[in-house]
């Protein structure tokens, strides 16, 4: 009886001379090299260094009310971590590793993200391989270009989206800390918008102090007014000739709303397939109009005659700073959403086989 409550109280004593007033960060990293610093950044500013002493470790102490993300950055290599007062985080890496590989342990977040960094790993492995593939296929016959680019470009999508459900599953399991929000970084966002809105809205109050979550908050929150179930904003632009056209014109017609520019190499390897679909598609309700981020009149004219884009177009001239281009969320380009006759949005950046069987679904 005796031996039990001894263990008990140790057990009292040591949680005791935890020191929940601060975060403290130690670590151990073996073959180091000729590298004496560790850095330290709180989101993406440098508030700390420490000298690795002799036996290759560090230490640091940081006091943060809230959890927060700290990187450590030693030499090339970048690891993160998730701390508050009270943590007393250990970490350790051979930095001879080429996989990057650590153990981490006094913050729960951390070591979540620690296990999902494994999971990203093994699907970018996958994708590093299509990207060698397609390297080697193109160097060896480069007039294949295009068929190579469609066998390949199905296995990248495939990847892509079953990384994109494991990681959103992630994210819906751990919406309690910032391991699931750094996980919702990562996510396609074209084909998860919706869900991430919604992810938006559950978190905002959970951490009211952390900039980078208050930051997607105000994003996601800015993309509800263009998200896929919203009517598509009103606007006005002048076309080629300088007449001026609203979007309303269309109204009554499904609409593919085409963010473009003559300098965007994506985008012009996109025209071949919406002219494809523009022909296919047009005798059922269906137009295209393009929005060009342009800024040099000439271009634009030149690759509407080039690219064979016998549909409306219409510009600011005026590249990423266009009034319609901020009003309508663009932050890359091809952009893309389809509207059906009543103006409801009701799909979103759909590119080659995707855009042709969406409107072979929906326009019969």
């Amino acid at each position: 009886m005796k031996k039990i409550v001894v263990i008990a109280l140790l057990g009292i004593f040591i949680s005791s001379c935890k020191n929940n007033d601060e975060l403290s960060i130690s670590g151990k990293i073996e073959n180091v090299g000729d590298i004496k610093k560790v850095l330290l950044y709180e989101a993406d500013q440098l508030v700390d260094s420490a000298f690795i002493n002799e036996s290759n470790e560090f230490k640091f102490r940081r006091v943060t009310p809230d959890p927060n993300f700290y990187s450590l950055v030693i030499g090339e290599k970048n690891f993160l971590i998730v701390g508050q007062n009270g943590d007393a985080v250990e970490f350790k890496s051979d930095y001879s590793d080429p996989t990057n590989t650590y153990e981490i342990k006094g913050s729960s977040d951390s070591e979540k993200i620690r296990d999902f960094n494994k999971l990203s790993n093994e699907y970018g492995k996958i994708y590093q391989k299509i990207q060698d593939d397609y390297a080697a296929l193109i160097n060896s016959n480069p007039a294949a270009k295009d068929s190579i680019y469609n066998v390949l470009m199905p296995q990248f999508q495939s990847n892509m989206d079953k990384y994109s459900a494991e990681a959103f599953k992630f994210v819906q399991d751990n919406k309690d800390n910032l391991a699931g929000f750094f996980a919702a970084g990562t996510i396609d966002q074209s084909k998860y918008e919706q869900q991430l809105i919604v992810y938006a809205d559950e978190i905002k109050s959970k951490f009211p102090k952390n900039g980078a979550v208050q930051s997607f908050v105000t994003k996601m929150e800015g993309l509800k007014p263009v998200s896929i179930g919203q009517f598509a904003p009103d606007f006005q632009l002048p076309d080629q000739t300088g007449k001026e056209f609203k979007l309303s014109d269309f109204k009554g017609k499904y609409i593919l709303l085409d963010f473009w520019a003559s300098w965007c190499a994506p985008c012009r390897e996109e025209n071949p397939n919406i002219v494809k679909q523009y022909e296919k598609f047009k005798s059922k309700n269906f137009v295209v109009l393009g929005v060009s981020l342009d800024d040099d009149r000439a271009a634009w004219l030149k690759a509407i005659k080039d690219d064979q884009l016998n549909w409306p177009h219409l510009s600011e001239l005026k590249r990423w700073d266009g009034k319609v281009t901020l009003q309508y969320k663009v932050e890359g380009i091809p952009a893309s959403f389809i509207l059906d006759p009543k103006g409801k949005i009701i799909a979103k950046n759909l590119r080659g086989v995707g855009l042709e069987q969406f409107l072979g679904k929906t326009l019969k």
